[in-house]
């Protein structure tokens, strides 16, 4: 009953229950959360306080900036529950604040990706070199290749596949592949670099404009799905992990390789890095939401470190996500 009665105090207020609906979006920093709801920043910070004592939010922070995610699932989903149960059958109570935080929802979207698709159309042609600025690809490559293993590797699909590297390096070893990418620079430089390779079954390298939020493929289509060093570029990083989950066949695999968790702030403003790295216990819960079975985290220390992290679908199940 303490619990309930928490939890129910701290939603007894218009603007917190927005911050809820706002969170269950995509995860917002403090200040882009105060730009949406038009509110002064130090205003939104208490409301977060009030939800973040009642676990209902969680804070992050990362370097200068803090971020906040929804808090524990078991919690939240009678929440929202109730939340769709009225929105469904009192629609007239969808007012126009409702409507106007998700125009500028969107806004605070579009600003993020506009700011990442001009980083990556201006840096395409350095990106490999980039990525390997911290600990050397020949390191990274290498662990991949132990981690995936040398027999077949089936269906492969390369998420954020930027110049198409990790089609390159698996090619032989796939049934089919395709690589998807937002930038039409990463994509031209991929198609030239991936012309003459060909799968274990002579097929084509495919290579197609995506987001990583909608892919355009079927539920259980794939083997093995790769997020190389791409998913510090996300906006809700666990929506890309359940996507990537989605397309995975009954004892498929994805591999993410990223930085952990780290306080270079110049790297949010100068690479647009959305995050700083992620942390193994984040990573796990996000695998899990998605019915992912996390394999112990391989790190590769440099200036910064290198993770990977491997997921398995279990071999009787298929994704939570459908």
């Amino acid at each position: 009953m303490d619990r309930a009665l928490i939890i129910f105090q701290a939603l007894a207020e218009p603007t917190r229950l927005r911050i809820l609906r706002l969170l269950r979006e995509m995860e917002l920093s403090v200040g882009e959360l105060a730009q949406v709801l038009g509110q002064s920043q130090p205003r939104v910070s208490r409301h977060v306080k009030v939800l973040a004592e009642a676990e209902l939010v969680e804070r992050r922070k990362e370097g200068s900036w803090v971020f906040l995610a929804l808090g524990d699932e078991n919690d939240l989903e009678p929440i929202f529950a109730a939340l769709d149960h009225w929105r469904r059958y009192h629609e007239e109570d969808d007012d126009e604040m409702g409507r106007a935080d998700r125009q500028r929802l969107q806004a605070v979207r579009n600003v993020r990706m506009g700011e990442a698709e001009d980083w990556f159309e201006v840096h395409a042609a350095e990106w490999d070199a980039i990525r390997s600025l911290h600990v050397s690809e020949q390191s990274v490559e290498s662990a991949i290749m132990r981690l995936v293993g040398d027999g077949p590797l089936g269906r492969v699909v390369d998420i954020g596949t930027g110049t198409g590297r990790m089609l390159e390096l698996l090619a032989l070893q796939c049934e089919s592949a395709i690589g998807f990418d937002r930038s039409p620079s990463m994509l031209r430089l991929a198609r030239v670099k991936l012309e003459e390779n060909r799968t274990a079954d002579g097929e084509e390298i495919k290579l197609r404009q995506g987001n990583f939020y909608a892919l355009p493929l079927a539920a259980g289509s794939a083997d093995l799905t790769i997020l190389h060093q791409a998913l510090r570029y996300a906006q809700h990083p666990a929506a890309v992990i359940a996507e990537s989950a989605r397309i995975l066949s009954p004892g498929g695999r994805l591999l993410v390789v990223d930085f952990a968790l780290h306080d270079r702030e110049e790297l949010r403003t100068r690479d647009a890095h959305m995050y700083l790295g992620f942390s193994d216990e984040r990573m796990r819960q996000w695998f899990e939401a998605a019915g992912l079975d996390m394999d112990a985290p391989v790190s590769l220390d440099g200036e910064l470190t290198v993770k990977l992290w491997m997921g398995r679908l279990p071999s009787d199940q298929q994704s939570r996500v459908t």
